[in-house]
């Protein structure tokens, strides 16, 4: 076991962005790959924004896409508490470190004064930089302060004429000087520290050896690194990935709907595809390969392969993956993955469940909700893998499979018009006897069933397949039709052809 702790520090404040599961997945393949520690802590101190719920939503997610973690606020550890709003006290303690060390000052500057400033260096066509009005007050200034009611912040004395260089693990050499960092507040007025204190004191108490992170946190890094320094602790190693992009090259936006990782489970992507394919945006694997188990991933990351530029979420090629990933299913594991949106849509009983084992193979289906078909797991299959090769998310399965499930159907307007074409009635007239007669509900006898039909017609098979195709389904695309037939059943079939036949001859659909 390596002594590797990284972390993902989320805030639960909205549902979890993609950026923020790129960057967990990339941490969590570094832990996974060196044998070391995946922490998750939240950073709450957004009091208002910040709710339950979304810490929930952060579990969800993550196990949903198999990143488990080996501390945390739900399961507890060595270094808790895990959540920012339990450790005040600690920050505290910091923060009087530093005051004590001279490295943060008393700021009473107001909401209103620091407006002024930053109004002025506009006004002169310069980038803000705090004045430091308030770094040398003595005490009989500060006094003076607090009588106003002023309550002060605490802010950071950066040193002057100097650089931060960072060693990044994706970029190389970062230098950054210190004469353009202005004095930054570590703590508000009201004891809440902000986020580039309280990081520092976490990493530091949960003992953190790499930072890997977006590109957005490049400018805090000196920032960090300088609080680090004045603390006497060593920095963690850092790492900045670079942003994802939308296929127009523009900045996935963090509150933007096609943001939320749950939008994709919602949808029916699998959390095995989406995990292939963000473990690709950013790293390349030794041997190219598009495919790859998580074990696979595991085995083939590092940090070396982690490229700075930025990569593009392409939801066309997720989409793509995600096919792949559903083809290559057994049928079993596909109708229980499947299930679920089934049941969603009222086409299959709520109560209805994958067989566990074999034992439970043979357990009663539930009744069918009202207008739905009686449908027991088996049936599900069947109805399943006829579509296997056609659908590219879960989702899918709703609108190209709920002919199978009612127990009427509906045409659309092609299906109709097929319907009401010349000649139609007859043709269904002599299919729905030839069915009928058919002693074998298998789809190979079947099709031998309907082709002598179309050769005693003299029809094209074209000619008498699609109106019974429309007849049985409600339109012109579906899968292969006496597979189709058979999983419907002679029952449903035929009952399906008569009212087809209805239809054709002037009825309603």
């Amino acid at each position: 076991m390596s002594d590797v702790r990284v972390r993902m520090a989320p805030s639960p404040t909205g549902p979890v962005h993609i950026g923020n599961m790129h960057t967990a997945l990339f941490n969590w393949l570094f832990a996974r790959r060196t044998g070391g520690k995946f922490i998750l802590r939240f950073e709450d101190t957004d009091r208002e924004r910040s709710d339950v719920k979304y810490e929930r939503l952060i579990y969800d997610e993550m196990r949903w896409l198999g990143l488990d973690w080996d501390e945390g606020p739900d399961i507890g550890g060595p270094y808790g508490p895990y959540r920012q709003t339990e450790r005040l006290p600690l920050y505290a303690e910091f923060a009087q470190r530093l005051l004590a060390r001279g490295c943060v000052y008393p700021c009473y500057c107001t909401e209103e004064e620091l407006a002024a400033e930053r109004a002025e260096a506009q006004r002169a066509g310069r980038a803000y930089k705090y004045s430091g009005r308030c770094r040398n007050l003595d005490e009989a200034d500060r006094r003076r302060l607090e009588a106003q009611g002023r309550r002060p912040a605490l802010r950071f004395r950066v040193p002057e004429g100097r650089s931060v260089v960072i060693d990044d693990l994706i970029r190389g050499r970062i230098e950054y000087p210190t004469d353009a960092i202005s004095d930054f507040i570590i703590v508000r007025p009201n004891g809440m520290p902000l986020y580039n204190f309280a990081v520092v004191v976490d990493d530091i108490s949960m003992a953190i050896t790499h930072v890997i992170r977006g590109e957005g946190h490049i400018s805090n890094t000196p920032v960090q690194c300088l609080i680090y320094e004045a603390l006497g602790a060593r920095p963690p190693r850092f790492g900045h990935v670079g942003h994802i992009l939308l296929p127009s090259r523009e900045k996935m936006a963090k509150r933007a709907g096609n943001a939320y990782v749950g939008l994709y489970r919602e949808e029916g992507y699998l959390p095995e595809a989406i995990v292939n394919f963000m473990a690709l945006l950013g790293w390349t694997p030794p041997d190219g390969r598009e495919f790859l188990t998580l074990g696979e991933i595991i085995e083939q990351f590092s940090l070396d392969r982690v490229t700075k530029a930025p990569s593009v979420f392409d939801p066309e090629k997720l989409t793509w993956m995600n096919a792949h990933y559903i083809r290559a299913m057994s049928p079993t594991e596909l109708a229980r993955r499947c299930l679920p949106f089934l049941q969603k849509a009222g086409l299959v009983a709520e109560e209805l469940r994958a067989p566990a084992g074999p034992e439970d193979a043979s357990a009663a289906a539930p009744p069918p909700p009202p207008g739905m078909l009686p449908s027991d797991f088996e049936r599900v299959v069947r109805v399943v893998s006829l579509e296997q090769e056609r659908i590219e998310t879960l989702a899918m399965i709703v609108p190209a499979t709920e002919f199978f499930f009612r127990e009427d159907v509906i045409y659309d307007d092609q299906a109709a018009g097929a319907l009401k074409a010349p000649g139609v009635a007859e043709g269904l007239a002599r299919a729905a006897a030839a069915f009928r007669a058919c002693p074998d509900w298998s789809p190979q006898p079947l099709e031998a069933c309907g082709r002598a039909l179309v050769a005693e017609l003299g029809l094209t098979a074209k000619q008498l397949f699609q109106p019974i195709r429309a007849a049985v389904t409600g339109r012109l695309a579906s899968p292969p039709l006496f597979d189709t037939l058979h999983v419907l059943g002679r029952e449903v079939t035929l009952k399906r052809l008569e009212k087809a036949l209805s239809f054709a001859a002037g009825g309603k659909g």
